[in-house]
């Protein structure tokens, strides 16, 4: 099993940097895919980016494409999420954990989150 923590939220202008980390324990973290998703206020949590084992394969969701920047330190048993060009929109709460890459289905349990919140 793999416990995730995430960390790195904030309170950012539109068009602002943040670089999100989730911190894993658990020997397995190394072979997982790991992914983010997000949950706005008011709506379901939804995918974000997804990255496999060894870091080689990444995947993103349509509307963070050529903004958000996913990647992995296996050394560290850390993910990271890079967002850049932030827009008010991608305001949510924001989570890590194992994923199923050809669905993207999460597999682990969530943790706590961490908030963005991007002002206008």
């Amino acid at each position: 099993q793999v416990q995730l923590v995430e960390s790195g939220g904030g309170l950012v202008q539109a068009g602002d940097s943040l670089r999100l980390s989730c911190a894993a324990s658990g020997r397995t973290f190394s072979s997982s895919a790991l992914g983010w998703f997000r949950q706005a206020p008011g709506k379901e949590r939804t995918f974000v980016a997804a990255i496999g084992w060894s870091g080689g394969s990444r995947y993103y969701a349509d509307f963070v494409k050529g903004r958000f920047t996913i990647s992995r330190d296996n050394a560290k048993n850390t993910v990271y999420l890079q967002m850049d060009s932030l827009k008010p929109e991608d305001t949510a709460v924001y989570y890590c954990a194992t994923v199923y890459i050809p669905s993207m289905t999460p597999l682990s349990a969530w943790g706590q989150g961490t908030q963005v919140t991007v002002s206008s």
